[in-house]
């Protein structure tokens, strides 16, 4: 039988990460000859393939993917040279040797990759190396967009945005659960493309579909790093929505999904009032405030920016506008963050957070989120995914930032 690729990676793409990954460790890990990665979507985003096992990438040469299952595959959708089959971290050095590339004394990885039980299997089997983190160096290499991957989030973003304010209105109303509201959330979704997968990069998160939370649900305690609170489907299950939760007059639909189009994902809020509803004045003014902090901050996504400058004005917005209590989440539901970066994962970085004061740079790409809950109503807010530029945020999720009036 003969296979071809749905669709390989360019090398230059490889290429050109491969370059950034380098300035990174440089940088980071000085004394490190290479990087060891794990993740798969570190394996992805290094060879082109969903790979099983791991990628070394040297300061000098072109990577070398190691599969412990699956080569057969990583050939077809890889375009790099050395693709070699392992079945011991033992194994590592002789392989690497073999196509001419030497480990080094000190090697740096991606230890957010492996459990702690494989780090230490890891550790037994090459005992001569020093493993230093990588990890940094991963994120902020991962945070700059190349041209390939921001055409990618381009059809996502339009299509995210044509999915929730265009063709979902048409399949929701008053009287629908939570759940029966996610199906169409889903339906929609899938009729614009969305491949069914979204994915999270920090131990431990997961998320599936994303958040559907009408009324008091968008304030019910949550565990998932995010503003927005939901019942979800079951305890095991905390995401989508709840069965015995029925949209009613006068409460907000709040839809808080993520798209996902060939690996890569845009991230969009959008608040959703059926007629004859009023919207109450405090959710009016919640809302049009959230509107005017996303064109605050997406005036200043420009290179140079801190990210920290960004996540302290909109609090000082916020307290002046006396909405300091609820803004990005109510109770223990408040996060410390106002966006974050996204691309092959929903929580890249950067972060708009306190601790971040390395400047933005061109082509990064985020999720701008400000949201306020209010107490015995719900959620409101705005979030769209926007690119750095010298011009200010580009947005990729529509430009139409209003809430849906649904007839």
């Amino acid at each position: 039988m003969s296979f071809v690729s749905l669709e390989q990676m360019p090398l230059k793409e490889i290429t050109e990460r491969v370059a950034r990954l380098r300035v990174q460790l440089d940088k980071f890990c000085p004394g490190a000859s290479g990087l060891l990665v794990f993740s798969r979507l570190s394996l992805y985003y290094l060879s082109g393939a969903w790979a099983n096992g791991l990628v070394y990438v040297p300061m000098e040469g072109e990577p070398v993917l190691l599969c412990r299952r699956g080569a057969e595959r990583s050939r077809l959708d890889s375009p790099l040279t050395n693709i070699v089959e392992y079945k011991s971290y033992a194994q590592i050095p002789g392989l690497l040797h073999e196509v001419g590339i030497s480990l080094g004394a000190q090697v740096a990885v991606e230890m957010n990759g492996l459990s702690w039980s494989m780090g230490e299997l890891l550790r037994s089997r090459l005992p001569e190396l020093d493993f230093v983190c990588g990890d940094m160096d991963l994120h902020w290499t991962r945070a700059v967009k190349t041209s390939w991957e921001l055409a990618k989030m381009e059809v996502a973003g339009h299509r995210h945005h044509q999915a929730l304010v265009k063709t979902l209105p048409q399949h929701i109303s008053l009287g629908m659960t939570e759940y029966e509201i996610a199906v169409a959330v889903w339906s929609a979704f899938f009729e614009h493309g969305h491949q069914g997968m979204m994915r999270m990069q920090n131990s431990g998160e997961e998320i599936f579909l994303g958040h559907v939370a009408v009324g008091d649900s968008g304030n019910y305690p949550s565990v998932f790093n995010g503003p927005l609170g939901l019942r979800g489907a079951h305890p095991s299950m905390p995401f989508m929505g709840y069965h015995g939760k029925i949209w009613q007059k006068n409460e907000p639909l709040a839809i808080d999904c993520g798209f996902c189009l060939e690996g890569y994902n845009t991230d969009k809020t959008q608040i959703y009032w059926a007629k004859p509803q009023v919207v109450p004045d405090e959710a009016k003014k919640a809302q049009d405030f959230c509107t005017q902090v996303q064109e605050m901050v997406a005036k200043k996504l420009v290179p140079g920016v801190l990210p920290s400058d960004l996540y302290r004005e909109s609090l000082v917005m916020a307290d002046q506008a006396g909405l300091g209590a609820g803004f990005m989440g109510l109770d223990s539901n408040k996060v410390g963050f106002l966006g974050h970066g996204i691309g092959l994962a929903i929580d890249e970085w950067p972060v708009l957070a306190p601790s971040f004061d390395r400047p933005l740079q061109e082509n990064m790409v985020l999720a701008i989120e400000p949201k306020v809950g209010i107490r015995g109503l719900g959620m409101v807010g705005v979030e769209n995914t926007f690119v750095v530029t010298d011009q200010g945020g580009r947005c990729l999720t529509g430009d139409d930032f209003s809430p849906v009036f649904l007839a």
